[in-house]
C-alpha cells in the first residue's frame, strides 16, 4: 500500500532514534521513498550516513545548508512529500510543533508541510503523561496530526510503562492502513454543517446556543483524511479551517438554509451536525434597544426545519442527522430518523457526563434506517467522526440508501 509513496521522515534527538533506522528499511522494503530530515541532537544518537545508506537519499540535517541553489531546501522537501513522519517524536518536537516553533530544518519543514504528518511518541513514562506534553498532544490532535500511539514496556531509562517508541513494523502497518482509510471516501462530495447558529435581537443581542463546532469540524476533518470532497456550512465557532475543507461561514439559520440547499443536490453524503435554532425573533430593530422599566417579551417565530426540508428533497443522498436526548435515547432517535426520512441518525446521550455540548467527547449512539444499531461509548469526537464515516461509507457501498 505504500508503493510510489513520498515519506520524509523526521528523527529528533532521544535513544529511540536507532530505531529510526530500522523503520526506514521498512518504509524502502514497502515501496517508498524516504527522504530523512534529522535534528541537532538526534545526530548524537545515530549518524547521518546510517540513513543515507539506507534511503539512498541526502540526509537533511541543516536548514541552511542549500544543496541546490535554485530551490528553498525546506519547502521543496516539504512539497516533495506525500505524508511526513515524525519517529521518534520527543516531548521537545512536540512541544516545539504546538507552539508553532521553527528554529531548525525539521521544525521549519513541518510547519511547512500541507500533507499528513504522523507522530510516534517516544520519552520516559512522566514526560508523557506530564500535562504540557498531554496539552501539546491534544493541541496537534484538534489540527489534525495523526498519533501512533506509543507501546509499554522497559524503556532505556530503566522505567517500566508507556512511552517506548511502537515498533517498525507495526508503524509501517498503521500507515498501510491509513492509506487505505484514504480511499475510503474517495471520489464522495460530503456536506456538513456544524456549530450554532444567531438570531439577532438588535446589533447587540442575539439567541443562539452552546454548541461549539467541535463535533462537525472533526467530521469535516476526518472526511476530507477519508478522501472526500467536502464542503462544511459552519456557523459562529472559533475553530480553524480542515485542511483540505472548502468552509462557508453563516450566521442565521435562513443563512445556514440557503447554503445547504445550493449545495444539497450535488452531495452524496450529507451530515447535519449544526445546533440550528428553531426559533427567531419575530421583530428586529437596526439599533439597540434602550433599557426601559417593566419586563421585555420577545414574540418568537419557528425558522425553517432544514433536516425535514432535505429528507422531503432526498433523491441519492445518504443523509445523516444528529439528535441531542437525555432520555429514552434510542426512542427519541428513531422517531427523529422515520418523522425526517434520514438513512441514519446519530443520537449523543447528553445526560452522559463528559458528553454533550463543549466537550471533547461524546456518548453515542447510531441508528439506521435499516435497523442497524450501534453503541459508541465515551470517546473523543475526533474518534466518533471515525466511525460515523466508516459506517456511512459501508453503506453508501452497500448501496443502501
Amino acid at each position: 500500500m505504500l508503493d510510489g509513496k513520498k515519506i520524509v521522515l523526521g528523527v529528533s534527538g532521544g535513544i529511540a532514534a536507532y530505531k529510526a533506522a530500522a523503520l526506514t528499511s521498512k518504509l524502502i522494503q514497502a515501496g517508498a521513498e524516504v527522504k530523512v530530515i534529522m535534528t541537532e541532537s538526534a545526530q548524537k544518537f545515530v549518524a547521518p550516513t546510517t540513513f543515507q545508506a539506507l534511503s539512498r537519499q541526502p540526509v537533511y540535517r541543516d536548514t541552511f545548508n542549500e544543496q541546490d541553489p535554485s530551490q528553498i531546501q525546506h519547502i521543496d522537501v516539504a512539497d516533495w512529500a506525500d505524508l511526513f513522519l515524525l519517529a521518534p517524536a520527543t516531548a521537545n518536537i512536540i512541544g516545539k510543533l504546538s507552539g508553532g516553533i521553527a528554529d531548525d530544518m525539521l521544525t521549519t519543514t513541518l510547519l511547512a508541510t500541507e500533507v499528513p504528518v504522523y507522530l510516534a511518541p517516544a520519552m520516559n513514562v512522566h514526560m508523557y503523561s506530564h500535562p504540557a506534553v498531554m496539552k501539546n498532544m491534544k493541541q496537534l490532535d484538534e489540527w489534525g496530526f495523526k498519533f501512533i500511539e506509543p507501546g509499554e514496556g522497559y524503556l532505556a531509562c530503566g522505567y517500566v510503562g508507556k512511552g517506548r517508541l511502537e515498533e517498525p513494523e507495526t508503524i509501517v502497518q498503521v500507515l498501510e492502513e491509513e492509506h487505505k482509510k484514504k480511499q475510503l471516501l474517495k471520489g464522495v462530495k460530503v456536506l456538513i454543517t456544524a456549530g450554532p447558529t444567531r438570531e439577532k435581537i438588535d446589533p447587540v443581542r442575539f439567541f443562539t446556543n452552546p454548541s461549539t463546532g467541535k463535533m462537525g469540524y472533526a467530521l469535516a476533518r476526518q472526511a476530507s483524511f477519508f478522501g472526500a470532497d467536502v464542503t462544511l456550512v459552519s456557523g459562529p465557532v472559533d475553530l480553524p479551517t480542515p485542511g483540505g475543507v472548502h468552509r462557508i461561514d453563516v450566521t442565521t439559520a435562513e443563512e445556514m438554509y440557503q447554503q445547504v440547499l445550493e449545495h444539497y443536490h450535488t452531495s452524496d453524503l450529507v451530515i447535519k451536525s449544526a445546533a440550528v435554532a428553531d426559533y427567531r425573533p419575530r421583530v428586529t430593530y437596526d439599533h439597540k434597544m434602550k433599557k426601559s422599566p417593566g419586563d421585555y417579551v420577545v414574540e418568537m417565530e419557528r425558522t425553517k426545519d432544514i433536516l425535514m426540508e432535505l429528507g422531503e428533497r432526498k433523491e441519492h443522498q445518504y443523509l445523516i442527522g444528529f439528535a441531542a436526548e437525555t432520555q429514552d435515547v434510542e426512542d427519541y432517535g428513531r422517531q427523529k430518523l422515520e418523522k425526517k426520512n434520514l438513512d441514519a441518525i446519530v443520537v449523543n446521550n447528553v445526560s452522559e457526563k463528559g458528553a454533550g455540548f463543549g466537550h471533547d467527547t461524546n456518548v453515542s449512539l447510531w441508528l439506521t434506517k435499516d435497523g442497524d444499531k450501534k453503541a459508541f461509548p465515551l470517546m473523543s469526537k475526533e474518534e466518533l467522526a471515525k466511525n460515523i464515516l466508516e459506517e456511512s461509507a459501508r453503506h453508501i457501498k452497500d448501496g443502501s440508501s
